[in-house]
């Protein structure tokens, strides 16, 4: 409580952070990095977060719930940020330079201006199964600007560079801010089977911020993947569908089996895309309820495509073949589960939802290797026994080295 940051990990490696409460620090919550040593990939890793509470840091610019420098191979989940940074700065979780990360089932509130923010050449970080509202200008930054010397690892006076890389955004409710996710000199990012509510100016944009100079070769965004999503949207209130900027490449993306919905005007829920989308639902009301969930008889059943790498949804439920557009794959009426209100409070006074749910799913998968954490004598299995191992993480190589 109180000071200029409630913890500072300097090289963390193998490490398990749990189980605690920070507010009210001046500059930053939980602060993981490097030490500066960004050439060096293995400076920070293995690392993971769980059961945390961060909530009202800063308040005046650029600071952050938990802020992630060169850190790789980590995972935070099942933890609530809120109210972190101001003035249209600050992130609930920054990430710059990280690499081979994990976001999940995470409750988000109340951001100034990212719940969660991947920059500085960041690459395979798969951000699922979160709860985010008021988020701020952009819900999820893929991307962003970042000034030279921070990027991990240095950048490349011969190749081409990113602000990020294969970033994955999976079966996450977004409700509220400027704009749900941005794409920001992001190059190969996906955005799938995300449930989108009540946008505020666009349901989603394509900037470069960072271009290429002083010798550098900057890649833009491009290659982006935008499936499978659920857009509920006031036509009247957005500006645009698609925010465009100068630099991006957005005839590489692709638009499919995304379903737009104007509660306000239906008739003008077709959006205005950058390329032709295939398989869209357009203008057809989902039935979303409470917790913005889909039911049986919604049109966004069966509605999605399948796509690899993609199996389970908010709830952890795996989704079918073919699956449901959006976050929720709906449950059988047979198999109903008695579920409280979307939102409740917690003895701190602030909203909490949380996304682990009971009964059979795709979370009942044993973990792979490939996917499982294990210490000297503490198996992280233990810790992470109920994050969603339904949607397996896409790289070939091992968390163990």
């Amino acid at each position: 409580m109180g000071g200029n940051e409630g913890l500072h990990l300097v090289r963390p490696a193998w490490l398990v952070v749990h189980d605690l409460v920070v507010h009210n620090a001046r500059y930053n919550g939980i602060n993981a990095d490097d030490g500066g040593d960004y050439a060096d990939s293995r400076a920070a890793h293995h690392v993971v977060f769980r059961r945390l509470a961060i909530h009202e840091i800063g308040g005046t610019g650029n600071e952050d719930c938990l802020k992630l420098s060169g850190l790789s191979d980590f995972i935070v989940a099942d933890s609530q940020f809120a109210k972190c940074g101001g003035g249209g700065s600050g992130s609930g979780i920054d990430m710059v330079g990280a690499h081979r990360g994990i976001i999940a089932q995470n409750h988000f509130q109340d951001h100034s201006a990212n719940a969660v923010q991947v920059k500085g050449g960041s690459s395979d970080i798969e951000i699922r199964r979160n709860w985010m509202e008021r988020a701020g200008h952009r819900a999820v930054n893929m991307g962003g600007a970042t000034d030279f010397a921070y990027f991990r690892q240095p950048l490349d006076p011969v190749g081409a560079n990113a602000e990020a890389r294969n970033v994955r955004l999976i079966a996450n409710v977004i409700i509220g801010g400027q704009t749900p996710f941005a794409f920001v000199g992001c190059v190969g990012c996906l955005a799938a089977h995300n449930t989108v509510v009540n946008p505020e100016r666009w349901s989603l944009r394509i900037l470069q911020e960072t271009t290429s100079r002083d010798g550098f070769h900057f890649e833009p965004a491009g290659e982006g993947q935008v499936v499978n999503n659920l857009f509920s949207f006031s036509r009247r209130q957005l500006a645009t569908d698609v925010n465009i900027g100068p630099n991006t490449a957005p005839q590489t993306f692709t638009f499919s089996h995304n379903l737009w919905y104007a509660w306000d005007q239906p008739e003008r829920s077709r959006p205005n895309l950058p390329v032709e989308e295939s398989g869209a639902v357009i203008g057809r009301d989902p039935g979303l309820d409470a917790s913005y969930a889909i039911g049986p008889n919604s049109p966004a059943v069966a509605a999605g495509r399948p796509h690899s790498g993609v199996r389970a949804d908010f709830r952890g439920r795996c989704y079918r073949s073919p699956p449901s557009i959006g976050a929720y794959e709906p449950e059988p009426a047979t198999q109903a589960i008695a579920r409280s209100s979307h939102s409740g409070q917690t003895g701190m006074g602030w909203p909490f939802r949380s996304t682990l749910q009971n009964g059979i799913d795709c979370s009942m998968e044993p973990l792979q290797r490939s996917q499982v954490l294990e210490f000297t004598s503490i198996p992280v299995r233990e810790y992470f026994r109920d994050v969603p191992t339904c949607s397996p993480r896409q790289r070939s190589e091992s968390w163990m080295h």
